[in-house]
């Protein structure tokens, strides 16, 4: 598989990270670097290790959760976006948004997020195609994505407010919407 193939799929499987990214960039009121390099750092490693993970599981596990792996992505994704539209809607100076880089919220969005890296990392491995190199490319590209995403949501925010966490709980929940559209039909 070409370098530049490689480089176009995880631009492909970045882009749900980068929307979540966004949401929760114009969330999150700090203007530190840190949740921005702990969102990033978590979406690339995931973006990392599913494809691992999916090239090593073979058909095993990939069949054994292909049935409902777009309900679990849904699911997780409606969560966390309909908690950000409840905390758009409370008062304006109300600073207690819970922090989506940090804790159970940031693996749920994390293992969102890559749900799509574990069959990639499965068709990898029926095309008996190494996957240590994608992989490691994938979650870069994902890390920086996420990075980019997170700067742009907070300039967003500043510009626009509360509204923007709003509309990230929108866009995390029509991200979802989606993932389970794409896998029904």
């Amino acid at each position: 598989m070409s370098l530049i193939t490689i480089f176009l799929l995880a631009i492909g499987l970045g882009v749900d990270a980068f929307s979540v990214a966004i949401g929760i960039g114009a969330s999150n009121r700090k203007k530190a670097w840190a949740p921005v390099l702990r969102l990033s750092f978590a979406f690339g490693i995931f973006q990392f290790v599913m494809p691992l993970i999916g090239w090593l599981a073979g058909s095993t596990v990939v069949d054994l959760i292909r049935g409902f792996d777009h309900w679990v992505a849904f699911v997780l994704l409606a969560v966390v976006g309909g908690k950000m539209i409840w905390e758009g809607f409370e008062k304006e100076d109300d600073e207690q948004t819970a922090d989506q880089t940090r804790g159970w919220p940031l693996l749920v969005l994390s293992i969102a997020t890559s749900i799509d890296a574990l069959a990639v990392g499965f068709s990898f491995s029926l095309l008996k195609t190494p996957i240590f190199f994608p992989a490691a490319i994938i979650g870069v590209v994902c890390f920086l994505m996420t990075a980019v995403g997170m700067v742009f949501g907070k300039v967003l925010a500043r510009i626009f407010g509360r509204k923007v966490e709003i509309l990230g709980g929108l866009v995390l929940i029509a991200i979802g919407v989606k993932i389970l559209i794409e896998h029904i039909g």
